[in-house]
């Protein structure tokens, strides 16, 4: 399985960037896929999860209401949008899948793939 985000960026607070995570060497069918995000001296955190056999998705309280997480099956591909961004939104981003669903999508010990992250800078 090989996984590659991209679409980070340097951003101004309040503005919007569109991450993706192409997956392959497997189908998401079945998988439940997580974003993560890492900030400078910070621990991996959970950002947002889909599963992508149904329309469920969970978002850490921090960003609820201004990422949201999709999933493209046929593409193989997850996508996280992100509004409304804040400098502490600052982080390398991380995808990462799991086969089958978990419902600790949010703890990172779940997942044994991830991308080599891209990196998301909010500052004016």
């Amino acid at each position: 399985v090989q996984l590659q985000a991209f679409g980070g960026g340097w951003v101004q607070p309040g503005g919007s960037l569109k991450l993706s995570c192409v997956v392959s060497g497997r189908t998401i069918g079945g998988a439940t896929v997580a974003w993560f995000r890492q900030g400078p001296e910070k621990e991996r955190e959970f950002v947002a999860a889909v599963r992508s056999s149904s329309f469920q998705t969970f978002y850490a309280s921090s960003v609820k209401n201004r990422f949201t997480v999709s999933r493209h099956n046929a593409e193989n591909t997850v996508y996280l949008q992100m509004n409304s961004l804040k400098p502490e939104d600052t982080a390398v981003y991380y995808c990462a899948p799991r086969w089958p669903h978990t419902v600790q999508y949010y703890d990172a010990s779940q997942y044994g793939y991830w991308g080599q992250g891209t990196q998301v800078t909010v500052s004016s």
